[in-house]
């Protein structure tokens, strides 16, 4: 017999909505399991439920906006220390990249928008921000396994032993890190493929095969590319567009 499981965790797992988004809808009598209506936080369920979100919360979560980002150099991708400036601050009317198309942008657009993974102050590139919980828990949940694609350029020399580190034998914080894919792109330039991103990852493996990064740009998530979005200017996710 398969033992039951809290309702809010089985949502987050089967990517429904994040563990908060869950527990909001239930505690509105949003979620039906099996049929019933669900109130009560913390109910715990069958793990082979059928779970559906009542019309009202459906509506709530196609109302949720994910920010595409082209950002500069100097801009911090998370909660900033004194000093810095975030990133999500370049979200505003002056900066939408007005021939992507899409809706009007609103200050209310800004509510509980959060960046889906971290750019590091003196790196470039796609950054989404997102309200939309199941999006989050895709990109940077534990399990994710959403490709991350850069161009790094480098100074100094990479032996084939090196790049073959690279791609599959580093360590970072005592812990073997995922396989990576990383090729040369040109004489100065790498290309990364990752499926995780720890703090300065792709600047710390450098640094540990003899290389100093003098350019990063994160150029793709999952199938979403950064393309011809202009530096500092954003757009919206497309309604036919997936990670």
């Amino acid at each position: 017999m398969t033992e039951p499981i809290r309702l809010s965790k089985l949502m987050s797992e089967r990517g429904i909505c994040s563990r908060r988004e869950a527990d909001a809808f239930i505690e509105k009598g949003l979620v039906l399991v099996d049929g019933q209506r669900i109130s009560e936080l913390g109910t715990r369920v069958d793990p082979d439920c059928t779970i559906t979100l009542a019309h009202e919360a459906q509506k709530q979560q196609g109302q949720r906006v994910t920010i595409l980002l082209h950002k500069p150099v100097g801009y911090v991708s998370g909660q900033p220390e004194p000093g810095f400036i975030p990133a999500v601050t370049l979200v505003n009317s002056e900066n939408f990249w007005s021939s992507s198309g899409g809706p009007s942008f609103h200050p209310g657009m800004l509510k509980g928008l959060a960046p889906a993974g971290r750019l590091d102050i003196d790196s470039t590139g796609l950054l989404v921000l997102t309200q939309d919980g199941r999006i989050a828990k895709q990109l940077i949940g534990e399990d994710s396994d959403v490709e991350k694609e850069y161009l790094v350029r480098v100074e100094g020399g990479l032996n084939e032993d090196g790049l073959r580190l690279l791609n599959h034998g580093l360590e970072l914080d005592g812990k073997k890190l995922r396989q990576a894919r990383v090729a040369w792109q040109n004489e100065d330039q790498l290309k990364f493929i990752l499926k995780e991103g720890k703090k300065r990852q792709i600047r710390r493996m450098c640094d540990l095969v003899g290389l100093k990064v003098t350019g990063l740009k994160r150029v793709r998530i999952g199938e979403v590319r950064l393309g011809d979005l202009p530096m500092g200017q954003w757009r919206f996710l497309g309604q036919n567009e997936r990670f």
